[in-house]
């Protein structure tokens, strides 16, 4: 607890001669903003974890079940994320909040309700087929839902009110804010899998899925309470949020007037009637088009000075490396205890809340490029540790390598991601900033989703190693895109005479 004031003290800046209205930060408000955080992911973490275990023990010795689940959540991500984001850029933060939290937590709900269901009744796929389909179909779009609910409210969190909250504020500030905001992901990333883990072994499976649901349906109205009182006090919001609404009123008023200008122009050709009903087909069969594919979503993103770096974060979701379903369910498949994989699970968000410690220190240090450089490069070495795991014989040993591998590898990783947030926080602009952030989020889902389809074609656990392959080549390639683009931006990797000072220091 005193841990955790000494970090809202940090971000409580002491500049003189900022605008009045910024010139403090509230800590009442910023501890709302991150207890109403911390409830939201807890609730998602517990899913994201528990999903896998459910679906190996509703269809066993096969990733079938969870890579279908997996398949559904990430398509669904990836097709509606960057419409999400402009989703968002359109409505009102309070009308945000209202469906991101309303329909998260009911969508969890539904989806422990069902899967206590498929548990109950465990021989349902035998007796009954059609319920059984049901139940599975009812517990991938609901869990689906969920997620997508969760991904609006972490673009308004994390994309959003961080930045309009840090604006005024030193540039040490928002650096502070990103680190803690993630370090609360990461703590629920840590003990909602080993609570839930415990549950399950020490208890059952059904109780966990009975507890998701009671948590949704108890924390709902604690985090909507915590999270419009921050909204309505802190003025910075209110502000930006009528400036949003304004220019989405005067981009409405705009096309609204462009369309009235397209009939006229249509009525002035001969047989007006005629070229006006074919004009008003083409233009909407042309918008439902271009809004389907989210086009002018993707070309605002690939404008952007931080697509390269935006691509090689991206690139890290093509990985069954994560503690996610599919290799949870093979570790549970391997023989591993439900509470070993949880334990497991926590320390390596435990490493993960470290990055979020050493991440200001070495930003500060080595600027926000060259951390996000030597993060991407140190994730890629401990996952040497995974591949090396292949040639061990002992299926248990090499289970347990595979899982400090993974572990170890998470200190890069969320340094990186909070390089590539920091530098889309810094270089993209306000208007662009949720579409940018849709897109992103579209894009680690598509490559999310890549995953979960190569989990369906090798299905078999005894083949997941070359799933860990994939993973590592995917790895490598984002990588070589983020070194790339530090080449061009900086034109080059390292300061090599400085190392070469170093190294004839070292030999004396």
């Amino acid at each position: 607890m005193e841990e955790d004031m000494n970090i809202r003290a940090h971000l409580l800046p002491d500049e003189e001669g900022l605008p009045s209205q910024h010139s403090v930060l509230p800590q009442t408000l910023l501890m709302y903003l991150y207890v109403g955080h911390f409830l939201a992911r807890w609730g998602a973490r517990m899913w994201e974890f528990s999903v896998g275990l459910y679906m190996i023990n509703i269809w066993p010795n096969s990733l079938l079940l969870a890579a279908v689940y997996g398949v559904v959540e990430t398509a669904s991500t990836a097709f509606l994320g960057p419409s999400i984001g402009q989703w968002l850029g359109r409505l009102t933060y309070v009308k945000v909040l209202k469906l991101w939290l309303w329909t998260q937590n009911l969508s969890f709900v539904v989806a422990g309700v069902a899967v206590i269901g498929l548990l109950v009744y465990s021989n349902l796929k035998y007796t009954n087929l059609a319920a059984f389909i049901t139940l599975v179909i009812l517990t991938n779009v609901s869990g689906a839902i969920g997620v997508l609910s969760t991904l609006a409210g972490t673009i308004l969190i994390e994309r959003e009110w961080v930045v309009v909250i840090s604006e005024g504020h030193p540039p040490g500030v928002l650096t502070k804010m990103n680190s803690v905001i993630r370090r609360i992901d990461l703590t629920c990333k840590l003990f909602a899998p080993v609570v839930t883990g415990f549950i399950i072994s020490f208890i059952s499976l059904k109780a966990s899925a009975m507890t998701l649901a009671i948590w949704s349906t108890v924390s709902v109205w604690l985090e909507y309470w915590l999270l419009t009182s921050v909204y309505n006090g802190i003025p910075a919001l209110s502000e930006s949020n009528k400036k949003k609404t304004s220019k989405t009123s005067q981009s409405d008023s705009g096309e609204s007037t462009s369309y009235y200008q397209e009939i006229k122009s249509s009525h002035s050709f001969d047989g007006g009637d005629l070229a006006l009903a074919d004009n008003s087909w083409k233009r909407k069969m042309i918008e439902w088009i271009w809004n389907a594919l989210s086009i002018s979503a993707w070309t605002v993103y690939l404008q952007q000075d931080v697509v390269l770096p935006g691509v090689a974060l991206a690139l890290l979701f093509f990985t069954v490396l994560s503690f996610g379903s599919l290799m949870t369910a093979t570790l549970e498949w391997e023989g591993i205890p439900a509470y070993i994989i949880g334990i497991a699970r926590g320390i390596s968000a435990t490493i993960g809340i470290a990055a979020t410690f050493s991440y200001p220190i070495l930003q500060s240090r080595i600027s926000t490029l060259r951390t996000g450089l030597w993060s991407i490069w140190s994730q890629w070495t401990f996952l040497l540790i995974c591949v090396a795991s292949i040639c061990v014989q002992n299926s248990i040993t090499s289970a347990y390598l595979l899982m400090v591998g993974v572990a170890m590898s998470r200190l890069g990783l969320w340094m990186f991601d909070l390089s590539v947030i920091q530098q889309m926080q810094d270089r993209v602009p306000e208007s662009d900033r949720c579409v940018v952030g849709g897109v992103q989020n579209s894009l680690q889902s598509y490559l999310d989703l890549m995953a979960y389809v190569m989990g369906i074609i090798i299905s078999n656990p005894q083949d997941f190693w070359k799933l860990t392959l994939l993973s590592v080549s995917g790895v490598t390639l984002a990588a070589v895109l983020y070194s790339s683009h530090i080449y061009r931006v900086r034109k080059h990797l390292f300061h090599f005479e400085k190392l070469l000072v170093r190294f004839e220091w070292l030999l004396g």
